[in-house]
């Protein structure tokens, strides 16, 4: 079984600092934060960025500027976020792309985000691929539902994304797949092989998902983007705090938590 990669998305597109005090908005606070992570275990941080106001942005300034800031406190993998907010252009979630981080996410269906829709059009999706591809960035492929896994196959299997990809499975939003055990082991038995996937659980399944994918193989991803909470009802104290609970699981579980040089092997990275 390969080491495991323990990922953090640190801020997110739809968390605020009203629901938890601790979320990094700024780049100074996002490279604190990645630090942290990285000494508590991370090895790859999945970075969305906000103006100065806090709201949600895919300004390539911001981006540029989280990013040279992260790298100068550790040596983590950085990987951007094309999703942006809610209703965001294509244009403007592709335009931090032309940064050339190691890693990009690419969603690869669209899912009911509250009351609103988060729109990924299958044309929008292969501009993304394609742009990836030219710029040599390593797509991870966001699958929200079974739906959205089926699809990704079938655009791999026509070259649109590299066979093999890395895949990240969300679990538990309310409007995709639950994070019950079934339907992880059934997304995982779906990929090609040679693909590596990481988990994120959602809410309740925070914890029980994280186990799992360390049982099976697979790599976790924690952080404020996805829980605010460390438990029912107590917020998390930080983003590093959750990563530290998951190292610290692995360590129980007899899993080797990955070094970035080792993820950057697993995820095919050069």
């Amino acid at each position: 079984m390969e080491k495991l990669i323990i990922a953090c998305a640190i801020t997110g597109a739809e968390t605020t600092k009203e629901q938890n005090p601790a979320l990094p908005t700024t780049p100074d606070e996002q490279a604190q934060a990645a630090y942290d992570c990285w000494k508590a275990g991370a090895s790859l941080i999945h970075l969305h960025v906000r103006d100065d106001g806090g709201k949600p942005s895919q300004s390539v300034d911001r981006f540029r500027d989280a990013i040279e800031k992260i790298r100068k406190k550790c040596p983590v993998i950085v990987q951007i976020s094309t999703g942006g907010a809610v209703g965001e252009k294509i244009e403007n979630r592709a335009a931090p792309l032309s940064l050339k981080p190691e890693m990009a996410s690419l969603n690869t269906g669209s899912i009911n985000f509250g009351d609103e829709v988060f729109l990924n059009l299958p044309k929008d999706v292969e501009f993304l691929a394609r742009r990836m591809k030219e710029l040599a960035i390593r797509p991870e492929i966001e699958v929200y539902d079974y739906g959205m896994l089926e699809y990704s196959l079938k655009i791999m299997g026509k070259g649109i994304i590299p066979n093999p990809s890395h895949f990240q499975f969300v679990l538990g939003t309310g409007h995709g797949i639950s994070g019950e055990a079934r339907n992880l082991c059934r997304m995982a038995d779906a990929l090609p092989e040679g693909c590596t996937w990481t988990a994120a659980g959602i809410g309740r399944y925070q914890l029980p998902v994280a186990a799992q994918s360390i049982v099976m193989g697979g790599h976790v991803r924690v952080g404020l983007e996805d829980n605010v909470y460390w438990s029912k009802g107590v917020l998390a104290k930080s983003n590093a705090q959750l990563v530290e609970r998951v190292a610290q699981l692995a360590q129980t579980l007899q899993r080797p938590v990955a070094n970035v040089d080792e993820a950057k092997k697993i995820l095919c990275l050069s």
